[in-house]
């Protein structure tokens, strides 16, 4: 009998699961007319690429691509949105639509902490991973840092433009007193 009787399937709705954030996150963080909307999508945008590089047997990629695009550009964006004087307060979103996706949201993680405990716990694994050379973390960092330095330091200049492209779009909506 297999643990898991859907074990099979669990690597394509993984799949499917990612590839649906990211869209969704491309399409909030495009089509939303609040810059903190926007953000959001884009942070899950990025954690839905992770997703999807981690499938593809790229964990290095996965964390990188957390830590950089989550962990420093959305978070960046926000305290400068937050920094930022506000135009006007708006309306708070009434106390039962708060208690409704509160709930929601605890109800979808206990279920995906429950399934991947359970997955965990109960899961066949696979035998010890074999050291396949090429593609290590000391590898990749010798290639930024030799070959690839001039690609390295204008993807800091593209993120230190973002970052400061949004600091203008924050602040453009700001009178110059």
């Amino acid at each position: 009998m297999k643990p898991f009787p859907g074990l099979e399937y669990l690597a394509s709705l993984f799949f499917l699961l990612m590839a649906a954030a990211t869209v969704a996150g491309a399409l909030l963080a495009v089509l939303s007319t609040i810059i903190i909307r926007g953000v959001c999508g884009l942070a899950l945008c990025c954690f839905g690429l992770a997703g999807l590089y981690y499938f593809l047997h790229s964990p290095f990629l996965a964390l990188m691509e957390i830590l950089i695009y989550v962990g420093a550009v959305c978070i960046t964006i926000i305290f400068a949105v937050m920094l930022a004087e506000p135009e006007e307060a708006k309306e708070a979103e009434s106390r039962a639509n708060a208690w409704f996706w509160g709930g929601a949201a605890l109800v979808v993680g206990v279920a995906i902490f429950w399934g991947l405990s359970n997955l965990s716990l109960t899961g066949a694994w696979p035998a010890e991973v074999t050291w396949q050379g090429k593609g290590t973390v000391e590898d990749i960092g010798k290639s930024l840092l030799t070959t690839y330095s001039m690609a390295f330091e204008l993807i800091s200049l593209a993120i230190l433009v973002a970052i400061l492209g949004a600091l203008a779009v924050a602040r453009g909506g700001r009178s110059r007193a």
